[in-house]
């Protein structure tokens, strides 16, 4: 029997070790900013929207969707025409279609989160929230594209803001920061919740009442007593007093406070709780 030497005990030197090689690559590179990281997972979400295109049905099919169905469904029954009814009914069909896109946002975080990449994501030497928000930093795309289709919709049906141009950017930038601060409670369910259908069902629970029982599709004074109560106080109709105050060039002050309160109260409610729940989970 023969004994075959290898290289190194023949040549007498030893094998660096991985410490070594990591020790000689050179100086650590420094660890990535808040922004930058959260930046990261919201190109994730884009790349995603690249290799699977279907998850822009429901900010392209159903934006016309319901501008086309309750414009001239309920166009001449309410305002005596379609052209008359569009200039009430765009704003609000502009939030309604964005808020209610929001839970896709949950739906698509709890997939993730059953298939683990959030584990490996929370391994990362990463701003702890960075997946979170870099997943509604993405999703704010999705709504910059349905608010654009439902606005070029409305164009092509006759709305005239008289806010202009001006007040039409101001309506969107408002929906889009509203929407992101909404996405948080939906984060929050998938979260909470262990499929996809029951973070759609407590999301639909919720949204439903929320843009029905609004300032959308009607005046409120038509209302019951008790329904204009609800309204009143619902964060929406907020929202859709001041986008129309924007398009119609006028300044809704207490509408626009309101709706900066909510904002500012869903995040600041919502958001640590997310992330204790993701710290735990």
């Amino acid at each position: 029997m023969t004994t075959t030497n290898s290289p190194t005990a023949a040549t007498g030197t030893a094998q660096p070790t991985i410490a070594e090689l990591l020790r000689d690559s050179g100086p650590r590179p420094d660890r990535p900013s808040s922004m930058s990281a959260a930046l990261s997972f919201g190109w994730r979400a884009l790349l995603k929207i690249k290799h699977v295109p279907e998850q822009l049905f429901d900010v392209t099919m159903f934006p016309v969707m319901f501008t086309l169905m309750f414009t001239f469904l309920f166009g001449g029954a309410l305002a005596g025409s379609t052209s008359a009814y569009i200039q009430f009914l765009l704003p609000g069909i502009l939030v309604q279609t964005v808020v209610m896109i929001t839970m896709y946002t949950g739906l698509t975080l709890n997939k993730d989160i059953e298939k683990g990449v959030f584990d490996r994501f929370r391994s990362l030497p990463i701003w702890r929230p960075a997946p979170l928000v870099g997943a509604l930093l993405g999703d704010v795309v999705r709504y910059t594209l349905a608010s654009t289709i439902v606005l070029v919709l409305g164009l092509a049906l006759g709305f005239r803001p008289a806010g202009g141009v001006l007040g039409v950017l101001a309506s969107v930038a408002l929906l889009l920061a509203f929407s992101f601060c909404v996405s948080w409670v939906w984060t929050m369910f998938a979260l909470m919740l262990r499929s996809e259908t029951a973070v759609m069902s407590v999301s639909m629970l919720v949204l439903f009442p929320l843009t029905f029982a609004s300032n959308i599709f009607v005046d409120p004074t038509t209302m019951p007593g008790w329904l204009q109560a609800f309204v009143s106080v619902n964060p929406v109709s907020h929202l859709v007093t001041t986008l129309r105050g924007f398009a119609d060039g006028v300044l809704e002050t207490d509408a626009l406070m309101w709706t900066g309160i909510w904002s500012v109260g869903l995040l600041a409610v919502f958001g640590p709780i997310t992330m204790r729940l993701y710290n735990a989970k």
